[in-house]
């Protein structure tokens, strides 16, 4: 059955290696790990089964700015969807949880945030549930480079659900010890795990050393050809290097979390279309971006971890056509590598602080705000109270893996609407030319706004009238205060969720578990990823197999360590084999021991041997007796 569907809905014949194996043992009611690496097709590892099974499949997965999307490519398929986040309006919430509990849709998209909500997890408790799926599961150790503290919340809905609904975890890039975790927090019993190796064949990950990155940059892209990403740490470096590439004559375009939507999409699909080359991008870019043909990856900037790198760099190739990931690092990523533990780890007072001040900016009182959900303009707050940003972020991701709250980064969300009115009610509606000229336009152009929630463009509307952006606007607020429709402007805008009442800054503990030893193992994760980028005497897949939990058989033959290592054997046998025809050259030859011993201890025993056999079948050499002459 599993193939009829992923033929029906996919239009493939088979499944990727391990797909079809996490599917039977999920349909079979087994807790199922999955470890497929970027671009393994994890998603249909539960949408599959989704359609198999006879309720809904609750996916909880932090990628909210890809909800919408993944909804709208199964709605594609002629699969229906739903998702919650705490971006959404109560009407929007409900009219979900309704198309939930009619059976019209097969799967619900779940950001963690929302389980820590008592009234929300009520809600799910009576829905039918066939299966839970945790995405990026690796957000749910403490020993992993994402850890969101929210995910713990999975084990005891599961509890609530009961042990009949089966859990599958999925990651892309997990150590063994967080594998071990993830199926220990929730609560596995008798897991099935399957695993994919890390290695990528037609990958090759090549390093170069210089302290002037932007001509590196350029020869890499001027010496390779197709499709690239480049990725750097900073919105402010995306725009720079975007147009330092494009005045090389290299169409480029940058990508960040700051665009707008609609900004956001016409990038991707011009580059999707490859009618631009690269993407210069911070690492909002690539999640949910199947692109096949993508032959470079470079990485301007060293992420944090070999986590991050790993993800990263695996977007290139996933045609299986050979592809190259490639560092460009500085003497000076080491100390920049080191600076950034101390930015992620400011100190507890300022943390204290930090906790202080958000509570007075979004003015709850202490021993209150418990479940609430509060917008929080993070800009602003710095501004307000004079915050480093940096420092002020990272304060508020260790309150959040402390449990004081959830602080969840900027949701870009588009301007949506539904019609409120029936359509006959329309009819009887006395409205200013503007309002009837909008309303009429968004009944043209956008379909299923009586029944659901449109996703619109104020601009696109503008254009199709020949109005202003405003005066689309204005109308649209006009058509709400009259109930015709329930527009939602598009907003970009962090939340803060308290998951207890505020507390005194006196009383605020920060556990050494989220502190202390959160700082050691992201000083690990720097060692290792500082390692892999500056040791030049081991092979680089290697040492990423070894880091993820492999043990491989031989280097891969490919990556810039094992080309230099080819060269220097090249280099050396010439000269042995130059050495070995100058003994022999001297009058009445040269002894076959004699010879061996000789150069034995500089190029190996074994190695003087192997050249004189090959010498001799290239007649270079001839053996007389126990003697080498020349022919």
């Amino acid at each position: 059955m599993k193939h009829s569907i992923l033929k029906q809905y996919w239009g493939y014949d088979e499944f990727r290696p391990m797909q079809a194996e996490i599917i039977d043992s999920v349909m079979a009611g087994h807790d199922t790990l999955g470890l497929l690496p970027t671009g393994g097709g994890k998603s249909l590892t539960f949408q599959v089964p989704a359609m198999m099974l006879p309720g809904i499949t609750l996916v909880i997965t932090p990628l909210i700015s890809l909800m919408k999307d993944q909804v709208d490519n199964l709605a594609a398929r002629g699969i229906r969807a739903v998702y919650f986040h705490s971006g959404l309006t109560p009407r929007e919430k409900d009219l979900a949880l309704t198309r939930c509990r009619l059976g019209k849709a097969k799967i619900a998209y779940v950001s963690p945030e929302r389980l820590q909500s008592e009234r929300f997890i009520a809600e799910l408790r009576t829905l039918s549930l066939s299966l839970i799926v945790v995405d990026e599961a690796h957000c749910i150790s403490q020993w992993g480079y994402d850890f969101r503290p929210s995910y713990l919340r999975i084990a005891s809905l599961r509890r609530l659900v009961g042990d009949n609904v089966p859990v599958l975890a999925l990651t892309a890039s997990a150590t063994p010890e967080v594998t071990a975790d993830i199926m220990r927090h929730l609560s596995f019993s008798e897991p099935r795990v399957y695993a994919r190796s890390f290695t990528r064949q037609n990958l090759s990950y090549i390093v170069r050393y210089t302290d002037n990155k932007e001509p590196m940059l350029l020869r890499i892209l001027t010496a390779t050809s197709g499709c690239s990403i480049v990725y750097v740490r900073s919105r402010k470096r995306t725009v720079e290097l975007a147009g330092i590439l494009r005045g090389a004559g290299i169409s480029a375009e940058a990508y960040h979390a700051g665009l707008t939507p609609e900004d956001k999409e016409e990038r991707q699909d011009r580059w999707k279309n490859d009618r631009v080359r690269v993407m210069v991008a911070t690492n909002a870019f690539g999640m949910g971006i199947d692109k096949p043909d993508v032959r470079l990856v470079v990485h301007f900037d060293l992420p944090s971890s070999l986590e991050e790198y790993y993800q990263e760099a695996g977007r290139g190739g996933r045609d299986g056509r050979e592809s190259l990931a490639v560092i460009i690092a500085s003497r000076y990523d080491k100390s920049l590598l080191t600076r950034r533990i101390g930015e992620s780890f400011p100190p507890k007072d300022f943390i204290a602080r930090v906790y202080e001040m958000a509570g007075n900016f979004v003015n709850v009182p202490v021993g209150e705000g418990y479940g609430m959900v509060y917008e929080f303009n993070f800009s602003r707050f710095c501004d307000t109270f004079d915050l480093p940003p940096v420092a002020a972020r990272n304060a508020l991701m260790i309150l959040t893996r402390a449990g004081y709250v959830e602080y969840i980064d900027e949701t870009t969300s588009r301007s949506r609407l539904m019609v409120l009115m029936r359509r006959d009610e329309l009819y009887d509606l006395r409205l200013d030319r503007d309002e009837e000229e909008v309303l009429q336009c968004i009944l043209r152009r956008y379909t299923g706004v009586f029944t659901d929630y449109v996703y619109i463009s104020e601009v696109t509307i503008a254009e199709t009238l020949r109005m202003s952006s405003e005066q689309v606007y204005q109308a649209l607020l006009t058509l709400g205060r009259l109930h015709v429709i329930h527009y939602i402007p598009r907003s970009t805008t962090p939340y803060l969720v308290y998951t207890t009442s505020r507390e005194e800054p006196r009383y605020l503990i920060i556990p050494t578990d989220v502190y202390e030893r959160q700082r050691e193992r992201m000083e690990q994760r720097v060692a290792a990823i500082r390692s892999f980028t500056f040791d030049t005497d081991r092979c680089r897949a290697n040492t990423l197999l070894r880091y993820f939990g492999e043990d491989p058989a031989e280097p891969c033959g490919k990556c810039d360590v094992c080309r230099a290592s080819r060269q220097r054997d090249a280099g050396q046998g010439a000269r042995l084999s130059d050495s070995i025809i100058y003994q022999v050259s001297h009058p009445g030859g040269a002894d076959v021991r004699t010879l061996v011993e000789s150069l034995g201890p500089h190029y190996g025993h074994d190695n003087v041997t192997e050249t004189i056999r090959t010498l001799i079948d290239r007649n270079a050499l001839s053996l007389n007796g126990s003697r080498l002459e020349l022919p």
